[in-house]
């Protein structure tokens, strides 16, 4: 092979391996374009839920609810402890401040956002479980209740009526000069009063049923509702707005409340206090906010009163928990609940709770170490609300920390049996607490675009 050969062969092998280079090149590109890679997540980042939150003797029954179920346990702590303010809810407040008036009652909105599937139902009817039960026994004591009136009502008005038909022959005799005739004693005592029942949750009324609900009860009540969008689209519509008004009133437990109606007249409503519980799916829970935010929806703050608001991660981890419940953590829980229902004014004085001259709900203040805490929280809660970096509705929903953080508080410390002054170990709860819930806020109001 002469010199000339041997270039061109060289060359074609330069071609050759230049062509090889080529190839593996675009087929690497290929192969990667075809690899499946994750889809980008726009949601925002999230604290994960802590037990440390929550009040020592209802811990351990939402960590045995969450590992049964392999659910989330923000489900089940969010559930209980809306539903243990529910059923505090007037009996006791809490004075922020030292000195002021400024008086919160623990009454909370939660609800808590999960994919189709993942358990959030059963999470919220097994933490609704002692609540439930109290519903149970308080319709089996209105029966009873209802049957002793009306035996005591028939006695009453069969003493009416022989007493009428003993005063009559009376009358007659005198009219007719016996001097035999005798006085009767028309002393009937009262007539029994029907007796009022008692309620602690309803899950679908109007309004009107609600306030008389309410005025019936007034400690409060508990709207539970299995899929939130729905009550929010219903109190959305045009023809909602008095009911959508009544709700608002109700977060704060303190403003009164006069239904007028030609049919069933006046009915006033001493101080409306209302707690609201429910669940979402992601997409459903996005499009609402997407459309309330790009709208006159939701300036009124309705979404915002939902403080206790979690969107938890969901964990790829699944294990078969076939295990009999924690038996001693559920009846723990059950005992909580009880208690705080047979809670009365006396029973609040007796805790330390007072009451000033002006005041219609007993209060606790907080310890000079709680208090500490609280205000350095709330001074840098205050900056940062005024400094108009936030937006809007994220804005509007941190401001009603102001209510939650102490309404939790004392939440926890009545639970784990708290007495006098709000401890500090219950005041850094609520606001570890209040640190976890904003993170899921911020995803919350970030969610405007196809989350699935």
């Amino acid at each position: 092979m002469n010199r000339h050969q041997m270039q061109r062969a060289g060359n074609r092998v330069g071609v050759d391996d230049g062509m090889r280079s080529i190839v593996v090149r675009k087929r690497a590109r290929s192969e990667d374009l075809l690899t499946p890679k994750p889809i980008p997540s726009e949601l925002a980042r999230v604290d994960a839920f802590a037990l440390e939150f929550l009040p020592e003797r209802l811990a351990p029954w939402i960590d045995d609810i969450a590992s049964r179920l392999q659910c989330p346990p923000d489900y089940p702590a969010i559930t209980a402890m809306t539903a243990v303010g529910a059923i505090v809810g007037r009996k006791i407040a809490i004075k922020p401040q030292m000195k002021t008036d400024w008086i919160e009652i623990p009454n909370v909105w939660g609800a808590f956002i999960g994919p189709p599937g993942m358990l959030k139902s059963p999470a919220m009817n097994e933490a609704l479980r002692p609540i439930h039960r109290l519903e149970a026994e308080a319709v089996r004591n209105n029966e009873i209740a209802q049957q002793a009136y009306a035996v005591g009502l028939d006695a009453f008005r069969l003493r009416k009526q022989v007493a009428t038909a003993l005063a009559k022959e009376e009358l007659k005799k005198t009219l007719k000069g016996d001097t035999h005739s005798r006085r009767i004693d028309l002393e009937l005592g009262g007539q029994p009063q029907e007796p009022t029942p008692v309620r602690y949750h309803t899950n679908d009324t109007s309004y009107e049923a609600l306030a008389e609900l309410i005025a019936n009860n007034p400690t409060g009540m508990l709207v539970e509702r299995d899929e939130l969008v729905s009550l929010l689209r219903h109190l959305d519509r045009n023809d909602q707005a008095v009911a959508r008004s009544f709700f608002l009133t109700g977060w704060s437990g303190t403003q009164p409340y006069t239904l007028d109606r030609i049919s069933r007249g006046t009915r006033h409503v001493e101080a409306v206090c209302i707690s609201v519980l429910g669940n979402s799916q992601p997409a459903r829970i996005a499009e609402y906010v997407k459309r309330a935010n790009s709208n006159a929806n939701g300036g009124d703050g309705l979404l915002q009163r939902f403080g206790l608001m979690a969107w938890p991660d969901t964990c790829p981890d699944w294990k078969d928990m076939d295990r009999y419940p924690h038996s001693r953590a559920r009846e723990e829980a059950c005992e909580v609940f009880e208690r705080l229902s047979k809670l009365d004014r006396r029973a609040a004085i007796a805790l330390g709770a007072r009451r000033g001259p002006s005041d219609s709900v007993p209060f606790f203040r907080l310890s000079a170490a709680a208090h500490d805490d609280f205000l350095s929280w709330r001074s840098d809660l205050e900056r940062r609300l005024r400094t108009g970096k936030m937006a809007p509705t994220l804005e509007a929903h941190l401001a009603k920390y102001r209510k939650l953080v102490p309404a939790l508080a004392l939440i926890i410390h009545l639970v784990d049996n708290g007495q006098n002054e709000i401890s500090q170990q219950a005041m850094r709860k609520a606001l570890a607490f209040s640190k976890y819930l904003e993170t899921h806020a911020r995803r919350l109001y970030g969610a405007t675009n196809d989350t699935e």
